[in-house]
């Protein structure tokens, strides 16, 4: 089935059937790179364990050609990342042996590490190097490509192709080889031969838990072949602006200090750069959750997440739900996250929340807590109207609120909430107050303006007169 790979438009992945057998029987081998070309154009979604805690990108990548660096060739891989909403173009110089980035943009960097991380992992087993025994072209035939050891304290794992399952691509029918290692969950990668990369995959950490996060998990979505035009070249980068605002983008000089939360539950270790963070740049944040009878204990099972908060502790922003998700969890109690500050400068209060530690189900509520932490900002004298515009103006968060509000999940008090803070900052600008008012005064048909902005029907400066409207006839009354 050498050739039957050969696509032109989009892939997609369907399973039709499954043929378990007890050994995989298919001719020929496979390495990461196999039938790589100038002009395989590439699209993924992508969750990687140390990236966002596993929270999807879309991951492009058109192989424009070749480029030198010294006396080594390497392929030039042009690439885009959708990152929640941030758009990045850049390159990558891939290896010819094993095709993973060896020259790549900063602003590229922690995605050219996921990816080493997940689609190119099984370079550590399957490379082009036929003279190397043990980690050169491996046949599909073999009872094992390799040891990953003891897998979450158990056994020694062996990374085996497991089975055949029939795919339907482009109205065509082929054959993927899933190889994986199985404990107590099954972690598969799905390839097909002559195909450089897998086009699937979902594994998960080894350790021992009933709760065990993905390490990693992707899905090929589209691949061409003899792509000749750019096709990121009409693409705006919305993460320019931290060119144009001088950003810095090495974070070395950490401001350090362990307080405990306001329900002495545990201890918050925190460290943060720069030390003088600058308003529509970036700030580092790694996080320890410690036992507060043990100073050298990390907790563990932590589910947390990191708000912006105002003078009386009230949630103005939360990073979870910026990202789509309730909460955040971490197995290990050591995390770390790159916020934009989109605050403006002067004083910003951070809360690192925390709402109990262990699974979900089973979750320790009595060691909540939160521990404040206040950061000023500097202001940046860049930061002008031209590179404001690229920058959103409402907050996604809020967004989700009205969604949320809009199919009955928070009440009216959690949506006026988001109102309160859109005057407060000055994108709601409001001709009156009223005071005094109950939120069930809201007439039910706004739930369908919220609803429709929520899922992109109207846009931003439609939502927002709408609503400045509602507030200055009284019909939505703001304390």
């Amino acid at each position: 089935m050498k050739n039957i790979f050969l696509l032109t438009i989009l892939l997609a992945i369907i399973p039709i059937s499954t043929a378990y057998a007890q050994s995989v029987d298919v001719d020929g081998t496979w390495y990461l790179g196999e039938g790589l070309k100038d002009g395989d154009y590439f699209e993924y979604t992508l969750c990687e364990i140390d990236l966002n805690a596993c929270s999807p990108i879309e991951l492009k990548i058109w192989i424009k050609g070749e480029i030198q660096n010294v006396s080594e060739t390497l392929w030039d891989a042009q690439i885009l990342v959708i990152d929640a909403d941030k758009t990045i173009k850049g390159s990558w110089g891939l290896g010819k042996t094993v095709p993973t980035p060896i020259l790549f943009d900063d602003d590229l960097s922690e995605y050219a590490a996921a990816f080493k991380s997940s689609i190119a992992w099984i370079s550590s087993f399957a490379t082009s190097n036929e003279k190397d025994r043990i980690h050169g072209p491996q046949e599909f035939r073999a009872s094992s490509w390799g040891s990953l050891g003891p897998v979450g304290g158990g056994l020694e794992s062996n990374l085996t192709p497991s089975r055949i399952e029939s795919i339907t691509i482009e109205g065509k029918t082929t054959d993927a080889v899933i190889v994986g290692w199985y404990n107590d969950k099954d972690n598969e990668i799905w390839l097909v031969d002559n195909f450089p990369f897998p086009v699937k995959a979902l594994t998960f950490a080894g350790i021992n838990s009933d709760n065990v996060p993905v390490m990693f998990e992707f899905n090929l979505t589209q691949y061409k072949e003899n792509v000749t035009v750019d096709p990121f070249g009409d693409i705006e980068e919305t993460i320019q602006k931290s060119e144009l605002l001088k950003c810095e983008k090495d974070f070395f000089d950490y401001t350090s200090k362990r307080i405990p939360t306001n329900t002495y539950s545990m201890m918050i270790q925190y460290n943060y750069s720069p030390t003088y963070p600058v308003e529509g740049c970036e700030i580092d944040w790694k996080i320890y959750f410690y036992s507060k009878y043990n100073d050298i204990e990390i907790l563990e099972q932590v589910n947390y997440d990191i708000w912006v908060v105002d003078e009386n502790n009230n949630k103005l922003y939360s990073y979870a739900e910026n990202i789509g998700k309730e909460k955040l969890y971490n197995e290990f109690g050591q995390v770390e996250h790159r916020l934009q500050l989109e605050q403006g400068s002067g004083l910003i209060r951070y809360a690192i929340f925390v709402h109990g530690l262990g699974l979900e189900q089973q979750m320790d509520t009595t060691q909540s807590g939160y521990a404040i932490i206040e950061v000023e900002v500097e202001k940046n004298p860049l930061l002008q109207e031209s590179t404001m515009q690229q920058v959103p103006k409402i907050p996604s968060w809020i967004k989700n609120n009205a969604g949320w509000w809009a199919d009955g999940t928070i009440d009216d008090d959690s949506f006026v909430s988001g109102i309160e803070y859109l005057i407060k900052e000055n994108i709601l600008h409001v001709s009156s107050n009223f005071v005094g008012s109950t939120s069930d005064e809201i007439p039910s048909w706004i739930k369908n303006n919220a609803g429709w902005w929520a899922d992109g029907t109207i846009d931003d400066d439609s939502f927002v007169s709408g609503i400045e409207y509602l507030v200055n006839t009284g019909i939505i009354s703001i304390n």
